[in-house]
């Protein structure tokens, strides 16, 4: 099922504050929380969805990120947006309310605002724009692109200690990643499980940081990748290229890049699906007499013939001239719609000589002199009067 805006999720404007989508977001959260509507079956979900959205709208990069991309500004692989469970969502400060606080520390662990992810965590997805011409959406091409990304460190190997120095145990969880307390409440017994605040989860204390990194274990850099664009791409069309998106942490594998693809309007063709269209100008007397011309196409020109009496806005079909289709065999068409140009300019002789054709067809045409605006309208409203 596709997913609602967040905007209408959060039932605030496009252009809330942060303190007002804040505010929204308690006052629903505390509405549909699961354990307030144990009677409600669809209360998890809502709260998944609100907690969801805040999430995104809270946070300033993201926020800009939907509201360029929407939904798909976070699409991983399988069409998910990489969000958990809710309860992996910060919860934006519950302990103002009474009692909230308490109850979400014994049932999720506590740590408000901070996720108990302790295994190898997969790279954040990453998305660039990139502006190729009509021809090479139709053909297909391969481009470079500059991509600021976030990668494992090459002088620790991502382990955050210099190299050669030790990497011990942590005491203090004795390389769990998490400490325990147990807590009694009116509720009953509870086991409140942490983070290891000493070793941050990753069950291990190093001596020395890493120089090159500082003992974060990844570095930034900006890469230059070719993108092979399929043919047949159309504009706003999304490519991913799997792997190319900023590393994973602890081990974790890395994210995806997704290149958002814009194509460049043709001075001369326009596009629908997989056919071209062409508008292309006749003399009036190509139209006439027939005649044969040559068109221009995506592969170069080619003749097209004009039969006699051809009228303004015939449309001629060029059988696989179009577009290569993205998602099949072969290729659209070419559609030649011609414009019949009226002559100007014409000389006394030229006029004289129309004149007389238009007789012989059986058509008067009297010459027509400059009576300005006001008397044109006089003498087309005497007309109408007899």
């Amino acid at each position: 099922m596709a997913k609602r805006d967040y905007y209408e999720v959060l039932g605030v404007d496009r252009n809330a504050s942060e303190a007002e989508i804040k505010k929204a977001y308690r006052r629903l959260a505390r509405k549909y929380h699961p354990d307030v509507n144990k009677d409600d079956p669809n209360a998890a979900e809502k709260f998944k969805e609100i907690n969801e959205a805040y999430r995104v709208l809270s946070d300033e990069n993201l926020r800009r990120q939907y509201d360029q991309f929407g939904h798909a500004a976070f699409e991983g692989p399988n069409g998910t947006g990489g969000f958990g469970d809710f309860r992996d969502f910060d919860f934006g400060g519950f302990g103002d309310f009474d009692g909230f606080g308490d109850l979400f520390d014994m049932f999720f662990g506590g740590g408000m605002g901070r996720q108990r992810h302790r295994g190898p965590q997969r790279g954040a997805d990453l998305h660039v724009n990139l502006q190729i011409e009509f021809e090479e959406a139709a053909f297909g091409v391969e481009k470079e692109v500059e991509v600021p990304r976030t990668e494992t460190c090459p002088h620790c190997g991502g382990n955050r200690a210099e190299p050669g120095t030790p990497i011990h145990t942590c005491p203090e969880c004795n390389g769990t990643g998490q400490v325990q307390r147990v807590q009694q409440t009116a509720f009953g017994r509870f086991v409140n499980v942490r983070t290891c605040p000493r070793c941050g989860g990753e069950g291990r204390t190093i001596e020395t940081k890493c120089t090159r990194c500082g003992g974060t274990g990844q570095v930034r850099r900006v890469r230059r990748i070719n993108v092979k664009v399929p043919a047949g791409v159309d504009d706003g069309f999304r490519l991913r290229v799997p792997g190319e998106g900023e590393a994973g942490t602890r081990g974790g594998p890395p994210g995806d890049l997704y290149v958002f693809i814009t194509v460049k309007p043709h001075e001369f063709f326009r596009r629908q699906g997989d056919d071209v269209y062409l508008e292309f100008p006749i003399s009036f007397v190509q139209a006439a007499l027939g005649d044969e011309i040559e068109v221009p196409t995506l592969d170069g020109k080619v003749k097209l013939r004009i039969p006699e009496g051809t009228q303004t806005g015939t449309s001629f079909r060029l059988k696989g001239k179009g577009v290569v289709r993205l998602r099949g065999y072969g290729r659209g068409d070419q559609h030649v719609i011609v414009k019949v140009q009226t002559p100007t300019n014409l000389t006394p002789k030229q006029k004289e000589a129309l004149r007389k054709w238009g007789e012989s067809l059986g058509e008067s045409v009297r010459p027509q002199q400059d009576k300005g605006f006001f008397g044109r309208v006089k003498e087309a409203f005497d007309g109408l009067g007899r």
